[in-house]
């Protein structure tokens, strides 16, 4: 094994003064790496040095122009180190090569956004009474955290940097302790794109010592998540005492309503790709499959045979001919395949389609599926009217390639269904009838509603939770931007000096109006 993967701090490779992290393959079960984790001094010391150099305005106060060029330099050089970026996040998170083949690459779209953003966002200047000329600045918090999760590494740093970084923040990740190596690479990346050292810092470690350790500290003006609901609460908790900013992207149970509108092939397709891009892992997944009575039939149908043709296509997240890789990790796989035990063996639900860990080899390249964590898509249906409706499986996040499909009978109940749930990530509505997509679009009870489309995502888009088990404020476009400055108001008075004292002298002798605000 190659030598541990250090830390990244004030533009350099550190050791961590905590135990190693052992990082590894999903697709084989072999640690392939080790990564140094950052200790509660490592912590300490990275954000007293990446507060020093906010004060010093090394970044903060660099002119706008400047910082949106590092942007769009950091996009040329992602772009260039690609091959190697790719090849590190398939062997960290078992995802297909194919699915990192196309999203990795469109990353730089983030950066390049709020670069354009920095060259073109105007100064509010507001109509104050009397000759007073007032104008509102966007600057930036200071030190700001970014915790980020196992399914999409760089995507969702990116995701977050871009916007901090534009801002003029300094920022501290600490990346998921399973998948913490590509984005340490990003701390040469932005370095070599001109962001001065301490600007951009990786702290690798364990949620429950690193992770605190930085919610914690008293100079974090800004924490921003995305994980489970149940740590976002927790480190909600702790930032709300101090005062900080906090911005979480938590849980999902996405509801996809199939209307008889439907066309249902395309339907199909699209409910494949969004319950099992990523084998299931995703906090949009569509995991609720809600479709009409009169179509039921042809399109269960249809899902499992497209279920089944993935099924046969898995193999090592490698090969380019791969469907669909593992799950990240034993862990996860054991909760995945709790609950759909549970909902089987209740009499609630059946398997259509998969329902049990994958064993043997690939039908695809021969890849041994036991010694990995691989889980073919599965699909859940009700064993009598609505039973499955019983089971936690159509409640609780299985983050896993495994869907329920229930039937409704009105446009009113499957709405009540889609909304049946604590959490409103994401929704999906498919229908040709347009004056129908409208009308439920505005009854779904989610932060973001696809319409005959899934996981679309774009940096001027909004991403974010429309309840409360699934985070407070948004990622993506000019509000996530916001959320990493404060408003400074400065308000000039520019009358002459007899104008003033003729006006704004509060004690003068005598008696006569005065002034207020």
């Amino acid at each position: 094994m190659a030598e541990p993967y250090n830390m990244w701090i004030a533009g350099q490779e550190r050791p961590g003064k905590a135990e190693l992290l052992p990082v590894e393959d999903p697709a084989t079960g072999e640690i392939f790496a080790q990564c140094h984790a950052a200790s509660a001094e490592d912590v300490d010391e990275t954000i007293q040095l990446a507060h020093q150099v906010f004060k010093s305005g090394a970044w903060s106060k660099t002119p706008r122009h400047v910082r949106a060029d590092v942007l769009e330099s950091a996009a040329a050089l992602l772009t260039a180190g690609l091959p190697d970026l790719i090849a590190l996040e398939v062997r960290q998170t078992g995802r297909a090569v194919r699915e990192m083949n196309a999203q990795v690459p469109s990353l730089v779209r983030w950066f390049k956004y709020y670069a354009a953003l920095l060259r073109t966002e105007e100064r509010a200047v507001l109509p104050t009474q009397g000759k007073l000329h007032n104008w509102v600045d966007r600057v930036p918090l200071g030190v700001v955290v970014q915790i980020t999760p196992f399914n999409h590494p760089l995507l969702i740093a990116v995701k977050k940097l871009a916007p901090a970084l534009a801002a003029g923040n300094s920022v501290v990740v600490k990346p998921s302790e399973l998948t913490p190596l590509t984005t340490l690479l990003l701390g040469r990346l932005l370095k070599q794109a001109g962001l001065p050292d301490g600007v951009f810092n990786v702290l690798p470690g364990y949620g429950a010592t690193t992770g605190r350790a930085l919610v914690e500290h008293p100079l974090v003006r800004k924490v921003d998540v995305t994980g489970g609901t149940v740590a976002g609460r927790a480190i909600g908790s702790i930032v709300g005492g101090n005062l900080a900013r906090f911005t979480a992207e938590l849980g999902g149970k996405a509801p996809l309503i199939v209307f008889e509108q439907a066309d249902v092939n395309v339907a199909v397709n699209g409910i494949a790709f969004g319950s099992f891009i990523a084998s299931g892992q995703t906090c949009v997944a569509s995991t609720r499959i809600i479709v009409d009575n009169t179509i039921l039939g042809p399109l269960l149908e249809k899902l499992t045979a497209k279920a089944s043709s993935i099924a046969r296509r898995m193999g090592a997240p490698t090969n380019p001919e791969s469907m669909m890789g593992p799950v990240i990790s034993a862990k996860q796989l054991g909760n995945i395949e709790a609950l759909v035990k549970e909902a089987t063996s209740s009499g609630n639900a059946k398997a259509l389609t998969g329902g049990s860990r994958l064993g043997g080899l690939s039908e695809l390249d021969g890849t041994d599926f036991s010694k990995g964590y691989y889980y073919p898509p599965t699909v859940l249906v009700s064993t009598s009217e609505k039973s499955i409706l019983k089971t936690r499986i159509w409640r609780e996040e299985a983050f896993g390639p495994v869907i329920v499909v229930v039937a409704f009978d009105t446009e009113d109940e499957a709405v009540k269904l889609a909304n049946d749930s604590e959490f409103g990530l994401g929704a999906a509505i498919w229908t040709k009838d347009l004056a129908q997509a409208y009308r439920v679009s505005e009854q779904i009870d989610a932060g973001i509603v696809w319409v005959n489309t899934h996981h679309r995502n774009d940096p001027s888009s909004p991403w974010g939770g429309g309840k409360s088990s699934s985070g407070v404020g948004s990622e993506n476009g000019v509000d996530a931007y916001n959320e990493y400055t404060t408003m400074k108001s400065t308000i000039i008075n520019y009358a002459a000096p007899e104008e003033s004292l003729a006006a704004d002298d509060w004690f003068k002798e005598g008696a006569g109006a005065v002034r207020y605000g």
